[in-house]
C-alpha cells in the first residue's frame, strides 16, 4: 500500500452512530509525521511491569496512545505484544506501573468495565461462537449497550423490545459499512478465515468504541484480504475518529497505516516514535535482524 495513498482509501460515505470525529476546534491537536491531526494523549502507561511467577513478561514499559491516531505495537514472538494488550483491557493485572484512562488512574478493572468505558478488542485466536449467525455474532457486541431488565427482554415488549430494535439497527449499519451483508444469516463455522476475522471486527464495532485493540487482525490473510482489512481500519479510524491499537507483523502494513510505533523486544521497549524513526533505530534492527526467538 502506497504510503501517499493510504489515507485516501476512506471514501465511501459510513454510516452514523459510532463515535464521531471530533471537530479540530475542540482541542489544540498534535500533528503525526504524516501531516494527520491527532489529539491529545488518552491512554498513559507508566513504568508497567508483569510478570507470572519467575518470568518476565514485561519490565518496566512506559508509553502513550493519543487520540484519533493508529498506535502499533510490534515486536518479535514472545516480545510481550499481547501481553501488554491484556494489560490495557484489564485481562492481566501489572505487579508494577500505572495506567491513565483520560487523565484518570486505573487499576484493578475487570474487562467488563473497560468495554463499558468504550475500549473494545479482537483477539489473536479467533473468539466467534461458531454456531451462531453473522448477525447473532455482531449482536453479542452491544451487551455493554443493553439496559432492559431479564423478564421485559424475556417478554420482548415495551422497552426491551424498542432496545432492541435500536441495537439491531446499530448492528445492520456495521454489517454495511464491513461489505459482509450476504454472510449475514450464515453461521460463523463456515465461513473462510478471512471473512471469521473480519466478523470478529464487526463484533468490536458494534459496541461503538472511543478505542479499539487489535491483536494481530491480518494473521493468516492473504495479500487481497490484508488489503481489505487495511481498508477497513483506516475508515474506522478517518471516518468515526476511533483511535486504535494495533499488533501486526507484516511491517509493510506496519509503516503504511501507522502513526506511532513501539517496539518491544524479550518484554522491554527498545523503540518509540514514527515509523520512519523506528526503522531507523538500531536496537530495532537488531531485533529484526538478529537471532531468531
Amino acid at each position: 500500500m502506497n504510503t501517499t495513498m493510504k489515507r485516501h482509501l476512506s471514501s465511501e460515505i459510513l454510516p452514523s452512530g459510532l463515535p464521531p470525529v471530533a471537530s479540530p476546534d475542540d482541542e489544540a491537536p498534535a500533528v503525526a509525521a504524516n501531516g494527520r491531526r491527532i489529539g491529545e494523549v488518552i491512554l498513559d502507561l507508566q513504568n508497567i511491569s508483569l510478570s507470572f511467577g519467575g518470568v518476565k513478561a514485561l519490565t518496566d514499559i512506559s508509553f502513550d496512545v493519543r487520540e484519533h491516531e493508529i498506535r502499533a505495537i510490534i515486536g518479535p514472538n514472545g516480545a510481550g505484544k499481547s501481553s501488554m494488550i491484556n494489560v490495557i483491557n484489564g485481562v492481566y493485572h501489572p505487579q508494577k506501573g500505572r495506567i491513565l484512562y483520560r487523565g484518570q488512574p486505573r487499576a484493578g478493572m475487570h474487562p467488563s468495565a473497560i468495554a463499558r468505558q468504550g475500549i473494545a478488542r479482537t483477539f489473536q485466536n479467533i473468539a466467534l461462537f461458531k454456531g451462531m449467525t453473522v448477525l447473532d455474532n455482531i449482536m453479542t457486541g452491544r451487551n455493554t449497550k443493553m439496559r432492559s431488565g431479564l423478564l421485559s427482554n424475556a417478554m420482548w415488549w415495551g422497552a426491551a423490545r424498542n432496545e432492541e430494535i435500536e441495537h439491531r439497527r446499530k448492528v445492520e449499519q456495521v454489517i454495511d459499512f464491513l461489505e459482509i451483508q450476504h454472510i449475514r444469516k450464515t453461521p460463523v463455522g463456515r465461513l473462510p478465515y478471512g471473512l471469521q476475522k473480519r466478523v470478529e471486527l464487526a463484533r468490536a464495532l458494534a459496541a461503538e468504541p472511543h478505542m479499539l485493540l487489535l491483536d494481530e487482525p491480518m494473521a493468516g490473510m492473504n495479500v487481497e484480504e490484508k488489503q481489505d482489512m487495511c481498508r477497513f481500519i483506516l475508515d474506522v479510524n478517518d471516518q468515526f475518529g476511533t483511535t486504535i491499537v494495533l499488533i501486526e507483523h507484516d511491517m509493510g502494513v506496519v509503516m503504511d497505516i501507522s502513526d506511532r510505533v513501539v517496539v518491544l523486544d524479550y518484554g522491554k521497549k527498545i523503540g518509540d516514535g514514527t515509523p520512519e524513526e523506528v526503522m531507523g533505530n538500531e536496537d530495532v534492527i537488531k531485533a529484526y535482524l538478529g537471532t531468531s526467538h
